[in-house]
């Protein structure tokens, strides 16, 4: 300590603390806080650098920071390095190895202990690029032997314990302009230097003569500090995190929590020291510059200073991994302006190339070099700290930027681009922006463009009206310097679930590890060992969101099986969901368990989820075990539920299950218990809430038809299994409709109990009709009839002739306005009974427009006398289609007549001399049955005429 402390001498900064108070002294007029916060300034710098510790600050996704990280590890050899992030994030840095950067280092839980609920589920993540100095201090500790690398920053756990949780809301995430591999996790970064005050960023701003913050610390920060010494970084970015510290409210929010980090990470760094007895000097410490001047009571050496009390973690169970990053995820994560972060990997390289520095990279990491085994130098001994900074401030920043070759280069790249990609660019253009950079650069005081420049004068050159592809030029310019880099895992570095995935994919044959989207064919019929393939995939693209599994040819429903398949695979870049998946579980198949059962288990879930649940569990799995779970479940929701407005859902799905079980594609052909135990339930269930169903006002027609669907259509069944037909007689004679439309579905529930038939609804309909005062509201009966055709199909000829009847005697201010009413009640709630109606209308009216002009609706026709002998006259007045359509079906009259008693054989049709009226002769089978059985046979005519 002592020695440290005498290199950095008190009287150091004398000169440019005289100085810094002599220019507050001279704008006595400003605030009377300048000349303590210019003191401060100068105060913070001293206090840091007399630190036995060596702190080096740093910006995260800074060159400069990692070529000063770079130079400095070769200097100073440290054998403990203590750097800012999560410490439970640790034992992923190994695994970096096995990764293509840029990448993120990710906590996720999704079962919360202590949390809000509405929290979940939690995520972090720290992204990782090799242009950082943390990539720097990661790869030499772990390349070199001997070295400590220690992280001491709040564990993810702690992260969210400090967030206010008075509301039940989910932290503020920052906004996600574009795609973002992060997604929705918090972000943890080392060195957020953005100023607290959005004053003091305008004026930077304006008088730097730049569009946004990345911009002016490119500008005035990251090329005047890439090739300047370490004592010179070291100062700068100490007085730069002094300055944004100084300008924050003492009260604020945010000071409190950096510094509860503070003390955090010192209580951590003194512990470690304590315990391996390393010398102070011999260690590094990685922070944020703004952490950097911290003036904590934990920070520094002092004795007997308290450390701060950690609270224990939480009950929840974290799990750890690698997902792909990028560049826009980085920038859009922390609010960075586009292709900040792709100008800055372009400096990096450009930096390396210029300097000859070797970078520290990891052994066998994808997408780099082979780094050299060459070992490093001896330590270079310390020297005495001077005074860089009044050097720094006093000199102009070099003309860095874009010579004239590179600037060249770049505008005849940018306009080979720009053709590619669909615009009508030339070499004037490409002349264009190289004159137009180096005049931008001329009105900003630069010496020469900068990568920033050159993108304005692109846009300005080349963007037109109209961008002709899916890449503007700010895009092109970003491609330009190296487009926008993503990140990948290796297969060692995935969790056990998608490395599963992986093996069991392996018969294809694709390389799931490609960038670009990859189509797999599967014939199951020629190879028949593909079928475990084609079953994960199912699986897949049911867990996985978006399109890193999607099928193109091909459908696994209930029952059905495909003979070929085909696929496009886009798990290359889809990493991140594919990695989420395996925190869930070790297999796909149990991962899709678990999610069945949490989805019948939660306590929105009602019984058409259910139901969903168990076709999902009938296509994707094959577990009785597990169907017949979710089935009880669903009979158990079914029962509680207190509403219909899932009977559209629960009817449909149902009606599938059944037939499934039913169909010889089931092993056993026979229902299984919990589906008969769920017709019961169901048919006593929605018998009882018919008639306030009926009468509720907030329930629908469509709920109110998906029940009688349920009760007539299961009624054989649900008798069968001991339920009482009764039950469904007394709920709708207890029910009293209040609107047309239900008072229309009442009608054909009662016509369906045969208590109504086709002839008293057609009377009812035809008085309405005859009633001005009814017929503006005629079309909500007729609507009620076209639902009613759910649960009475046989009432479509019915309805099809109730339409045509509307659509002929409604006049036209009720006609109009309600037509596209039903156009779209008919496409949003009864989809599938469009084509009932569109087919019966086929069958009713003539198929050939000649035959239009003389065709008569059957419900239009006059009915002409019957004439027949004096031995028949209970035949008279019977329309004479429904005779010649008794003479038409044998088959049926006789069948008729058996059960009458009257058995015998049938004769041919025996027409008079009258024949073309109609008559019929008394002694043919039709007369007699109309002789001896009237009523009976007017029954069969309406049967077989409707």
């Amino acid at each position: 300590m002592s020695s440290v402390r005498s290199q950095v001498p008190g009287h150091t900064f004398e000169a440019l603390r005289g100085q810094l108070l002599d220019a507050a002294a001279t704008f006595a007029e400003g605030p009377a806080a300048l000349p303590e916060i210019l003191q401060g300034l100068v105060d913070d710098v001293d206090h840091s650098l007399a630190e036995p510790l060596e702190i080096f600050p740093v910006c995260h996704h800074s060159p400069a920071s990692a070529l000063a990280m770079g130079r400095r590890l070769r200097q100073k050899q440290p054998k403990v390095i203590y750097l800012e992030l999560c410490e439970d994030l640790q034992p992923l840095l190994t695994e970096l190895r096995n990764c293509r950067l840029p990448v993120a280092l990710q906590a996720f839980a999704s079962d919360l202990q202590g949390f809000p609920a509405a929290w979940g589920p939690l995520n972090v993540i720290a992204p990782i690029t090799e242009a950082s100095a943390e990539y720097q201090a990661i790869a030499y500790a772990l390349e070199t032997p001997g070295v400590e690398l220690v992280l001491v920053d709040r564990s993810a756990d702690h992260v969210f314990q400090w967030l206010p949780q008075e509301s039940a809301d989910q932290p503020d995430q920052p906004d996600q302009a574009e795609e973002n591999l992060h997604g929705d996790a918090v972000g943890v970064e080392i060195g957020d230097l953005r100023p607290r005050f959005a004053e003091l960023e305008q004026y930077l701003l304006h008088h730097g003569k730049v569009r946004h913050w990345s911009e002016w610390w490119d500008q005035y920060v990251e090329q005047p500090l890439a090739d300047a010494d370490h004592d010179t970084y070291r100062q700068v970015m100490t007085l730069i995190g002094s300055l944004f510290r100084r300008l924050t409210p003492e009260d604020s929010e945010r000071l409190a929590s950096d510094e509860e980090r503070e003390r955090y990470m010192w209580t951590r760094i003194r512990a470690h020291l304590a315990s391996s007895g390393l010398d102070r000097s011999e260690a590094l410490y990685v922070c944020g510059a703004f952490h950097a001047v911290s003036r904590v009571e934990e920070a520094g050496s002092t004795p007997g200073t308290p450390d701060l009390q950690i609270s224990p973690r939480s009950g929840t169970e974290w799990l750890y991994g690698l997902i792909p990053s990028s560049h826009s995820s980085i920038e859009a994560q922390f609010g960075l302006a586009p292709g900040s972060v792709s100008i800055a990997s372009a400096t990096w390289e450009k930096s390396l190339r210029r300097s000859g520095l070797a970078p520290f990279r990891l052994e066998g990491q994808k997408g780099t070099r082979r780094r050299s085994t060459k070992a490093l130098p001896a330590p270079a001994p310390a020297t005495p700290v001077t005074d860089k900074l009044s050097e720094y401030l006093a000199t102009a920043p070099p003309g860095g930027g874009l010579d004239e070759d590179e600037l060249r280069g770049w505008c005849v790249d940018i306009v080979r681009l720009a053709r590619r990609n669909g615009y009508l660019a030339s070499t004037a253009d490409a002349i264009a922006v190289y004159q137009t950079s180096v005049l931008l650069a001329g009105m900003r005081g630069r010496l020469r463009p900068t990568p920033y420049d050159f993108q304005d004068a692109a846009i300005t050159c080349i963007e037109k009206d109209v961008v002709p592809g899916r890449r503007d030029v700010r895009h092109l310019c970003e491609i330009l310097l190296g487009g926008d880099k993503v990140g990948q895992v290796g297969y060692d570095a995935l969790p056990p679930l998608a490395k599963d995935v992986h093996d069991r994919l392996a018969p294809l044959g694709i390389d799931l590890q490609s960038r670009t989207i990859r189509r797999a064919l599967i014939d199951l019929v020629a190879q028949p060992e593909l079928a475990g393939c084609s079953r994960l995939l199912w699986r897949l693209q049911y867990l996985l969101p978006g399109r890193a599994v999607r099928t193109v040819m091909g459908s696994r429903r209930l029952g059905e099986k495909s003979r070929q398949e085909s696929w496009d695979l886009d798990l290359g870049r889809q990493q991140r969901t594919l990695i989420e998946l395996g925190y869930e579980g070790v297999t796909v198949e149990q991962v899709l368990e678990q999610r069945l059962r949490r989805s019948v288990h939660d306590p929105k879930a009602t019984a058409a989820d259910a139901l969903g649940a168990v076709e999902d569990s009938l296509r994707l799995l094959e577990s009785p075990r597990l169907t017949d779970e979710l089935g009880l479940r669903a009979v158990e929701l079914l029962a509680a539920e207190r509403t219909v407005d899932d009977a559209p859902l629960v009817l449909n799905r149902i009606r599938r299950l059944i037939a499934y079980f039913e169909s010889p594609a089931h092993p056993g052909g026979r229902l299984p218990t919990w589906c008969q135990q769920f017709v019961t339930a169901g048919y006593a269930h929605y018998c009882t809430l018919l008639p306030t169903s009926f009468a509720d006002e907030e329930t629908g027609v469509r709920q109110v038809a998906a029940m009688l669907g349920f009760l007539f259509s299961m009624e054989g069944l649900a008798l069968s299994l001991g339920c009482e037909r009764t039950q469904l007689e007394l709920a709708v004679q207890q029910s009293a409709p209040q609107t047309p439309a239900k008072t229309a579905l009442f009608w054909a529930a009662r016509h369906q109990l045969g208590h109504l038939s086709i002839g008293d609804l057609r009377e009812k309909c035809d008085e309405l009709l005859a009633n001005p005062l009814v017929v503006p509201s005629f079309p909500q009966y007729v609507s009620g009839f076209v639902h009613a055709m759910e649960p009475v199909p046989r009432l479509s000829p019915f309805v099809v002739e109730t339409l045509s009847k509307a659509f002929a005697r409604l006049p036209d201010p009720v006609l109009l306005p309600w037509l596209p009413n039903l156009i779209t009640t008919l496409k949003q709630e009864a989809a599938e009974l469009v084509p009932i109606l569109t087919r019966e209308a086929g069958r009713t009216f003539p198929g050939q427009l000649p035959t239009l002009d003389s065709w008569t609706a059957p419900w239009n026709r006059t009915q002409a006398p019957v004439r027949t002998g004096p031995q028949a006259p209970a035949a008279q007045n019977h329309h004479p289609l429904a005779r010649k359509l008794l003479d038409a079906h044998p088959t049926t009259a006789l069948g008729v007549a058996g059960l009458l008693g009257q058995e015998g054989a049938w004769t041919e049709f025996a027409v008079g001399k009258t024949g073309a009226s109609g008559s019929i002769s008394a002694d043919a089978p039709a007369g007699k049955l109309f002789r001896e059985f009237p009523a009976s046979m007017r029954a069969v005519a309406d049967l077989l005429r409707g």
